[in-house]
């Protein structure tokens, strides 16, 4: 059986096609299948029209209490799924449900248990697309995994690392890495890409540095790391300048630098902006900490709609 999640936020245009072309998709793998739609508290009329779509085969609506993110949407979402194959996609078309067949296909030949895509021929800005690939890189570099396109949530995942990532009491975490940590055999197939359908993207700037943010704290010590390094290199460095100091002053005098006037604020400067920097960091590290001893629940589930 095949599980589709779908999280919607502000998507009621979107939907009508979205649901038609879901079902030929999903008809044309040739199994059972289910759609789940996860209403992130959406402001719209989105819900209205999920509900309108009960009692057309396999579907179920998951109302959340609030808007928790996508990913935290996607979790609930996989919190009540049915299938061996789940497969998540967005609500905005721009990632074509006509490739679902062969996420379904690749995962069944090759015995994958995570398979990725990569979005060819991007229909995205330039503003997009920049940020994508540092997120894209940052996530090589954190699991060590070669894929090429992290961003992309068309994809698709046995039931057995939905369940891990189910259990996981994580406050907040980015799906396609926390999958890797439960998985072994993984792959990337290419898909097509759309421009947007109808309405605005939800993910402007601000979030797009929260995701990269959570990525960073949720799978990596390495910003702590780079801490210590440019904490260790200031201290020599504050050393070596200040022997230097103190041999040009005994060879061309005080006046040479004004005194030390310049001197002192510029390393005034350096080490204040070092300093919040750092704390910048901590208070990240702390903050996840605090969400996490709180326990309070990723998401909350208002109400399973279904036949």
């Amino acid at each position: 059986m095949i599980s589709v999640v779908v999280p919607v936020y502000n998507e009621e245009k979107n939907l009508l096609p979205l649901m038609d072309r879901l079902e030929k998709a999903l008809r044309k793998a040739g199994q059972t299948y289910e759609i789940i739609y996860v209403d992130d508290g959406s402001r719209d009329n989105s819900l209205e029209v999920l509900k309108g779509f009960i009692g057309r085969d396999g579907v179920r609506v998951l109302e959340l209490t609030r808007n928790y993110g996508q990913h935290s949407a996607i979790i609930s979402g996989f919190s009540v799924v049915r299938g061996d194959i789940v497969i998540t996609i967005d609500a905005d078309l721009q990632n074509p449900p006509e490739e679902i067949p062969a996420i379904v296909r690749t995962m069944e030949e090759g015995s994958f248990e995570v398979v990725g895509t990569v979005r060819e021929m991007r229909k995205d800005s330039i503003l997009r697309k920049i940020p994508s690939r540092i997120v894209n890189a940052m996530t090589r570099r954190i699991t060590g995994i070669r894929m090429r396109d992290w961003g992309c949530m068309l994809r698709g995942y046995r039931r057995e690392v939905v369940d891990r990532m189910v259990e996981s009491q994580e406050y907040s975490t980015f799906i396609p890495a926390l999958a890797t940590l439960y998985a072994k055999r993984m792959t990337e197939i290419p898909v097509g890409h759309e421009e947007r359908h109808a309405g605005v993207s939800n993910y402007n700037m601000w979030k797009l540095m929260n995701l990269q943010f959570d990525l960073l704290t949720s799978f990596s010590e390495f910003p702590l790391r780079v801490l210590l390094y440019m904490g260790t290199a200031m201290a020599v460095l504050g050393i070596a300048f200040g022997a230097l100091l103190v041999v040009m002053r005994i060879f061309y005098g005080a006046a040479w630098a004004e005194n030390g006037i310049f001197t002192l604020f510029a390393v005034l400067f350096f080490f204040v902006g070092a300093l919040f920097f750092a704390l910048g960091i901590m208070g990240q590290y702390i903050g996840r900490i605090y969400h996490e001893v709180r326990k309070r629940p990723r998401f909350t589930i208002r109400k399973l709609h279904e036949r």
